[in-house]
C-alpha cells in the first residue's frame, strides 16, 4: 500500500449547524455521483483514501478549511446521503464517531450478506486498521473516529482520526485496499496530523526486524520516523492567508468568473444564465470532481467556493451553494439517462480554468478579494454559525 502523505489538523470542537449539514449532504452526494458516472466506484474509494483530496472536498463543502472537524462532518454527511442509495450506487459507508464506530462490524456483516462479500475479511480489515493506528503506531493520538467505506466490488478505504489533548491537535489516518499486502508493513495511504517528532511506528518497513524480535526485547524499543511522501501542514490560524493558496490557480478562477463571461466559451453555453459568483464556485467544484491529484496541494483554495461556517475566508453564501447543488444534481440526473451535455460543460469548466493558468500572472490583491467577498456576502445569503450577514448600514433604505 502506498502512503500518500500527512496533514496537520488543529483540534476544533463544536458542531455543524443544520443549515450547513443539509447542504453538505446534498453536494457530497452530487460530487460522488459525478465521480461514479465519470470514473466508477473504485475511483470514489481511491479519492477518499487521499488526504489531500479529502481536505479539499471538506473545504469546498463549506467546512472550516483547516480544522479536525472536516473529518467528522464530511464522513457524517456522506454516510447520511449515500447509504440510503447504496444499492443503486454500489458504495457503502460504515462506522463513524464514538459509539457509531463500534457498530462497524455489525454494519459490515449486514452489507456482506447483501453483496456476497466476505464479511469476516472486511471486519478483520476494520479491526486491524484501528489496532495499527491506535497501538502499533504510538504517536500520542487516541482514535475517536473510524469510518469504513467499501464498494460492491470489494474495494475499501478507511478514514479514521485520533486526538491528542496534550497538544490540542488531531491526526487523520487513511487506508486503501488497493495493493494491500500487509497490515503491519507500510499500510497507510496517508497519515494526517501535526508532526510531533519521532514516534513508535511498528508498521514501518524499517521496523521489520523489530516486529520479528519484539517479544524478546526488554530494554530497547524501535524509534522510527514515519516515512512520508507528502506532508500537508494545516496552520492554527483561522483566516485564509495568501501563503495558504496557489495564487496563480486561484487568480485564474477569479478571472474566469469575474472578468470573462460564460458566453465567451462555446462549451459553457449550456451553463449560460449562471452568475459570475456561482461560476466561481462551480469551477472549484468541477476541479474536485475532475482534477488530478496534483491539483489538491493547496486545499485552502477550495474554501473560495462556499466559504466557511466560521466566516473564513468569508461567510457561506447559501444562495450560491444552493445554485451549485442544483446545477450538479441536474447534470447527474440527465447523465443517468444518457444526456451528458451539462456534465461535459461542468467538466470543461475545470479544463478552461486550468488552461488559463498557463500564461496567467496573478496581480490581484488577495486581501481585497476576501474583503470584497465579505462585503458582498449579504447579497448571496451569507451565513455563519453566528447568524446571517446583513446589508451595510450606510445603504439607503427602501421606501416600500
Amino acid at each position: 500500500m502506498k502512503r500518500s502523505g500527512s496533514a496537520d489538523l488543529p483540534l476544533h470542537y463544536g458542531h455543524v449547524p443544520p443549515w450547513l449539514a443539509q447542504r453538505m449532504a446534498k453536494i457530497g452526494l452530487a460530487i460522488v455521483e459525478s465521480i461514479l458516472l465519470e470514473y466508477g466506484k473504485a475511483e470514489v474509494i481511491r479519492r477518499l483514501s487521499s488526504p489531500f483530496w479529502f481536505q479539499s472536498l471538506g473545504a469546498v463543502m463549506g467546512m472550516d478549511w483547516h480544522s479536525s472537524g472536516i473529518t467528522t462532518s464530511v464522513m457524517g454527511a456522506l454516510k447520511k446521503s449515500i447509504n440510503p442509495l447504496s444499492k443503486e450506487l454500489g458504495i457503502y459507508i460504515c462506522g463513524g464517531k464514538g459509539k457509531s464506530s463500534r457498530e462497524t462490524p455489525h454494519e459490515l456483516f449486514k452489507i456482506a450478506d447483501q453483496t456476497g462479500l466476505n464479511g469476516n475479511e472486511l471486519v478483520r480489515a476494520s479491526k486491524l486498521s484501528a489496532k495499527v493506528d491506535n497501538t502499533a503506531i504510538q504517536d500520542g493520538f487516541q482514535l475517536y473516529l473510524h469510518s469504513f467505506i467499501l464498494s460492491r466490488d470489494g474495494d475499501w478505504a478507511v478514514v479514521q482520526q485520533g486526538m491528542s489533548d496534550a497538544s490540542s491537535t488531531a491526526r487523520r489516518y487513511h487506508w486503501h485496499s488497493e495493493n494491500l499486502k500487509s497490515f503491519v508493513e507500510e499500510p497507510h495511504t496517508g497519515i494526517c496530523g501535526i508532526n510531533q517528532g519521532k514516534i513508535l511506528n511498528l508498521t514501518s518497513n524499517e521496523a521489520n526486524i523489530t516486529r520479528k524480535t519484539l517479544m524478546g526485547m526488554t530494554e530497547e524499543s524501535p524509534d522510527r520516523m514515519i516515512s512520508e511522501i507528502q506532508r500537508l501542514v494545516m496552520p492554527n490560524h483561522h483566516e485564509v492567508k495568501s501563503k495558504d493558496v496557489d495564487l496563480k490557480r486561484l487568480g485564474s478562477i477569479l478571472w474566469l468568473a469575474h472578468e470573462k463571461q460564460p458566453a465567451d466559451f462555446e462549451s459553457l453555453l449550456l451553463l449560460e444564465g449562471m452568475g459570475p459568483r456561482t461560476l466561481q464556485s462551480m469551477a472549484l467544484v468541477s476541479e474536485v470532481i475532475y482534477g488530478t491529484p496534483s491539483r489538491f496541494s493547496d486545499p485552502a483554495r477550495y474554501s473560495f467556493a462556499h466559504g466557511g461556517k466560521d466566516g473564513h475566508p468569508f461567510p457561506v453564501p447559501e444562495q450560491v451553494y444552493d445554485e451549485t447543488i442544483s446545477i450538479l444534481q441536474k447534470a447527474v440526473a440527465k447523465a443517468k439517462i444518457g444526456e451528458t451535455d451539462k456534465q461535459q460543460a461542468i467538466k470543461s469548466l475545470h479544463q478552461i480554468a486550468k488552461n488559463a493558468e498557463q500564461d496567467f500572472i496573478p496581480n490581484m490583491d488577495f486581501e481585497k478579494v476576501i474583503e470584497r467577498e465579505r462585503a458582498d456576502s449579504w447579497k448571496y445569503g451569507g451565513r455563519t454559525i453566528f447568524g446571517k450577514e446583513k446589508p451595510p448600514r450606510n445603504e439607503q433604505l427602501k421606501l416600500f
